[in-house]
């Protein structure tokens, strides 16, 4: 003869209702999760269609930059071959103007003062290029090429 507990009769409903809890606590859990990545995508800008027909149909959202190379690699010239020596050459400094009319102006005074001193056979003949840092100037490159051995073009400061 079995006899009944409390606890075994109570057993089975408790062991039911547990379950019961944890099918609603499950089902909590997807309905949040489901809403959260809905939420998520609305704020990204992932929108339906509706949406994004209206006023961003006109103007792309943003502008992508694509850095591959679209044609072939242009021909590369070779740099000029160093010279020996600066004796006796002559020697260009080339002020660019980036960072203002004198940010390497003084600079490029201070090395020709250098060579006066310690290389009186080298030439030194200081220039600005015309125009802004990123404009051509072929006037000035000619004139270096036709009368001079050696360039120092840039800029300091």
């Amino acid at each position: 003869m079995a006899f009944w507990t409390r606890e075994k009769i109570l057993e089975k409903p408790i062991s039911l209702h547990r379950k019961g809890k944890d099918n609603v606590k499950r089902k909590k859990l997807l309905t949040s999760s489901i809403l959260l990545i809905l939420a998520a995508l609305v704020f990204a800008g992932v929108t339906p269609l509706q949406a994004q027909r209206g006023k961003a149909a006109a103007k792309p959202l943003i502008t992508v930059l694509n850095p591959a190379i679209e044609s072939k690699m242009v021909d590369r010239i070779p740099l000029s071959p160093r010279l020996d020596t600066l004796e006796g050459k002559t020697l260009y400094m080339v002020d660019i103007g980036w960072g203002g009319p004198e940010a390497a102006y003084s600079v490029f005074e201070e090395i020709q003062g250098w060579f006066a001193q310690n290389m009186p056979s080298v030439k030194t003949v200081l220039k600005r290029k015309k125009g802004p840092y990123s404009q051509d100037d072929p006037e000035l490159w000619k004139e270096i090429a036709k009368n001079g051995n050696a360039a120092l073009v840039g800029i300091s400061g």
